[in-house]
């Protein structure tokens, strides 16, 4: 079986900061990795302080949902597709510029699938 391509993507200290809060919040080691598209590996290694020991954690406020990111994905799909549908019922000079933002929005999402 062949392995996958690295993805390359390392966590910024402002990325860690996040990490270290979501770790004391009591959220799941996979469910954070997910977030950030790392490795479980980064996030053990941020826990550890192998990675930006200096960095103290993110205020709450911060934070993303506490939820798991593919339902967090899913939703947000789900909600950005509605939202254009009902923008397009309507057209005026503000629904064509909302369309154009989540339009945008929903190729960012294709582009790093």
């Amino acid at each position: 079986m062949n392995r996958a391509q690295p993805s390359g993507r390392r966590l910024s200290a402002a990325e860690a900061a996040m990490v270290k809060a979501m770790l004391q919040r009591g959220d799941r080691h996979h469910d954070i990795a997910a977030w950030f598209g790392v490795n479980q590996g980064r996030i053990a290694e941020v826990k550890g302080g192998e990675l930006f020991p200096d960095v103290g954690p993110a205020p709450s406020e911060d934070l993303p949902p506490q939820r798991s990111p593919g339902r967090i994905a899913r939703i947000s799909l789900r909600a950005l597709e509605e939202a254009k549908e009902s923008l397009t019922r309507a057209t005026t000079a503000a629904n064509r510029q909302a369309i154009e933002i989540i339009d945008s929005a929903l190729n960012e999402i294709k582009e790093t699938q």
